[in-house]
């Protein structure tokens, strides 16, 4: 066989392997939630955003909540029988405001009980969806995150106090309308999530966490730690099924050419992993 020949087979095999190979990872991906579903006896919802690579060049793609999860999540909930409990899998940096909404909406509709599981993070967005739930599951390092709006590259509240900090015949009128923007913005989620707060927490409490999260105490990439969401209020279980970390192993990241985290795979016990020691 010539070089061009072997060349067409070297590109031709580039283009059908990772097509296999993703095949095998959905298969597998399939057990675990199934059994998770059998384990538990619920519907297993899975919001999984990982940065993934892309046919044979490996081109990365960044993933947030869009309309189109919001629209599977919520026909995913509609088949679920009302006496059936629901599973959600969040692994998320947040999203489209509206899509995160829908969401938390179609949660709290659900007749039956909502556990969301975090083993890693759930921000902005995602955050609100998890509040939404009957019960939140986390790793115990998990995070969420402030659910303040953000308007472009800017926290709406920054806008706000930026041009009230400055004479209104020094402020364009771009700006001025942009700031009129973001105060309808924080007003609009700040009654979001105080409707989804306060069917958990007295009104008074309800409104401390939902002025905490809303109003620009912290900047959009805090991290919400479990201690700080305990001591907020939130009770949370820390114990994340074996289950749900496997399932996170089936969502590989983009291999790079030197990996820059690396360890030995498995479970150690005490002084008995430690190499003898």
């Amino acid at each position: 066989m010539d070089l061009f020949g072997l060349l067409w087979l070297f590109f031709l095999f580039s283009a059908i392997f990772p097509m296999f190979r993703q095949h095998s990872i959905e298969r597998k991906r399939l057990d675990v939630l199934h059994a998770i579903e059998r384990k538990r006896k619920s519907r297993v919802i899975t919001l999984i955003h990982r940065q993934e690579a892309l046919s044979l060049f490996g081109i990365p793609l960044r993933r947030f909540i869009n309309i189109e999860d919001s629209e599977e999540i919520l026909r995913a909930i509609r088949m679920t029988p009302d006496d059936m409990p629901i599973d959600i899998i969040l692994h998320t940096p947040g999203g489209l405001v509206l899509a995160s909404e829908q969401i938390a909406h179609a949660i709290r509709r659900h007749p039956a009980k909502v556990t969301v599981f975090i083993p890693h993070y759930a921000m902005s967005g995602g955050t609100l969806i998890a509040m939404a739930a009957d019960q939140i599951v986390m790793d115990e390092n998990a995070v969420l995150g402030p659910v303040d709006p953000q308007l472009g590259n800017y926290p709406a509240v920054s806008i706000i106090k930026a041009v009230e900090a400055k004479d209104i015949n020094e402020v364009d009128d771009e700006t001025l309308i942009l700031a009129d923007v973001a105060r309808k913005a924080v007003k609009q989620l700040h009654e979001v999530v105080y409707q989804v707060l306060a069917e958990k927490f007295p009104p008074e409490k309800a409104r401390e966490i939902t002025n905490a999260l809303t109003c620009g105490q912290w900047t959009h990439d805090y991290p919400i730690t479990t201690e700080k969401l305990t001591e907020l209020g939130f009770e949370l279980d820390l114990n994340v099924p074996e289950e749900v970390y496997r399932l996170m192993e089936l969502y590989p990241q983009p291999q790079q050419r030197r990996p820059s985290v690396q360890f030995v795979p498995i479970p150690y016990h005490g002084k008995e992993g430690q190499g003898g020691r």
